[in-house]
């Protein structure tokens, strides 16, 4: 069934504390493949190049996100697939701009592509990627994607980047491209989003999963759609949050959302009442049957839509 509020699940690709256990390709593909099965209705794939979770956690290492979604378009056929999201820092936009749109081809149509600035110094000075300017190099890369993306073609000159007359032929399905989410909660950030953005992601994982956490950021990008002057209604609104199921884990505000499946679909639900139409679900060890045991979730939510309809 087609849900009002879309569901999906973040594939692992990264090294726990051994180093060499991220999970193989055949791994990740079986596990895309389950996710879709059990009704996810999107996959989804961060891009780092090393990963670390704090000062004192040496980096990580991870999968290389773009050549994994590739693999992934060609080898699922329902679920829509996105980015969480992708470093413009990492890739010359332009070209960024033509992966996209071949991805979106090889996929029939079904890419997100999310955008973001990046954060993490580590790994920017490890593959030679500047730090500096992050922002002014953001807005000038989403710029090129964005009207190339749209439009085909663009002519810009600008202080961190160049694509002189450059034009993406051939064109994927979609003839304006993927829809753009950006994810972000800083001013700057917000007015490019309201002024590029189909979709604004807000990450909700750290410091606990929180329906009450919406209104506030709500508010922020509802400013931000009104100082550029779009109607707020126009730019979705979508969250990462960190779900855990089962019945032996206790509901704690800077923890998972956990419990049994039709406690979890409840919870989700209440992100849907403050205006958030698609969930995506990161977990601390994604597995096969963390993945089922999601699944049950999803029937839950599936149950409680029915009934809803039906009244």
């Amino acid at each position: 069934m087609s849900r009002e509020l879309k569901i999906g699940f973040i594939l692992p690709q990264l090294d726990g504390k051994r180093v060499g256990s991220a999970p193989r390709w055949s791994e990740i593909s079986e596990m895309a493949t389950l996710a879709e099965d059990v009704g996810f209705d999107s996959l989804w794939l961060v891009d780092h190049l090393l990963y670390g979770f704090g000062p004192d956690d040496p980096p990580r290492g991870i999968w290389e996100c773009w050549s994994l979604l590739a693999a992934l378009a060609a080898t699922t056929t329902r679920a829509e697939l996105g980015t969480l999201v992708t470093c413009t820092g990492f890739r010359n936009p332009a070209l960024l701009a033509k992966m996209a749109d071949t991805v979106e081809e090889i996929s029939g149509g079904r890419l997100i592509l999310g955008l973001g600035a990046g954060y993490y110094e580590r790994e920017y000075t490890a593959f030679g990627f500047p730090y500096d300017h992050r922002v002014g190099r953001f807005e000038e890369a989403l710029i090129i994607i964005a009207t190339l993306l749209r439009d085909g073609q663009i002519d810009f000159d600008g202080r961190f980047y160049q694509a002189r007359d450059c034009e993406l032929r051939p064109r994927g399905p979609r003839p304006e491209g993927p829809p753009i989410m950006i994810g972000t909660r800083g001013e700057r950030m917000l007015k490019l989003t309201a002024q590029h953005a189909h979709s604004w992601n807000g990450w909700l994982v750290r410091g606990g999963s929180k329906p009450e956490d919406i209104p506030e950021l709500r508010a922020l990008v509802d400013t931000a759609c009104a100082a550029v002057d779009r109607d707020p209604a126009t730019l979705e609104r979508t969250a990462t949050l960190w779900v855990e199921p089962g019945t032996d884990a206790k509901r704690d505000d800077n923890g998972p959302i956990c419990g049994p499946p039709d406690e979890i679909a409840e919870q989700l639900l209440a992100f849907q009442r403050e205006g958030i139409s698609h969930i995506q679900i990161a977990t601390r060890a994604p597995k096969p049957h963390t993945i089922e045991a999601l699944g049950a979730v999803l029937e839950a939510l599936d149950r409680a839509n029915a009934g809803a309809s039906a009244s």
